[in-house]
Parts: C-alpha cells; structure tokens; sequence
C-alpha cells in the first residue's frame, strides 16, 4: 500500500472506478522516471516497482526465458486510455504489457485516496 488513508483528500470523485494496470520492463530499464511522471501527470495515484521477476513466454516462435520489472499501476478506469498512451510512448517494449485487474473490493480510506490522487 502507498498510503494509509490518513491525509486523504474530500471525495469529490465518488463515480471513479479504481483499476490496476500491470506492465513489465526489462531489467535494464530504469522505471523510476516514467512512475515518477505518471504520478505527477496524475495518470497512476501509485507505481510499485517489483524489480526482480522471472518471466517465461514464447516471442518470436521461440521460448523465451527473461528476468523483468513488474510495475503494479494504480488508477482509475477514467483515465486508462490517458494512461496507455503515455505508457506507450515511454516503454522500452515492442509489444508493452497492459493488463488491467478490476479490484473487487478497497477499503473505504484506501479507495478514497486513490480517486482523489488521479
């Protein structure tokens, strides 16, 4: 979790469906920047960089066995489409993961921090 409620904003944004996006990068990538500017932009309320995972998949009609980053995206449905054009543009990746998860449950605090943060 990035926050634990306690500052959180008024909620003026009640209608705002909470989503997470997840994305992978190389290892050789530096993801700080782009979490950096997607928070900024208010695109993501919170990046959380897993910077060590293994990741087997087939590319290019061939099995692939690769160490990644995972970033867990936290943002609102309202803003996917802005989000996915802005991590497009920044990914190091041909073909950049975009997987959106629909929580079926957030804390009152933590959901309320979340759509004020975006």
């Amino acid at each position: 979790m990035c926050n634990d409620g306690s500052d959180v904003r008024p909620d003026r944004h009640t209608a705002l469906t909470p989503v997470i996006v997840l994305t992978t990068v190389g290892t050789t990538f530096d993801p700080h920047p782009l979490a950096t500017q997607l928070v900024e932009k208010r695109l993501a309320a919170c990046v959380n960089v897993i910077p060590q995972i293994h990741s087997v998949y087939r590319w290019q009609g061939k099995i692939e066995n690769d160490s990644e980053q995972l970033l867990l995206i936290k943002t609102v449905q309202e803003r996917l489409h802005e989000l996915k054009r802005a991590l497009f543009a920044a990914h190091p990746y041909e073909v950049p993961e975009f997987v959106v998860l629909r929580p079926e449950e957030l804390s009152d605090a933590y959901r309320a921090w979340l759509v004020s943060s975006v």
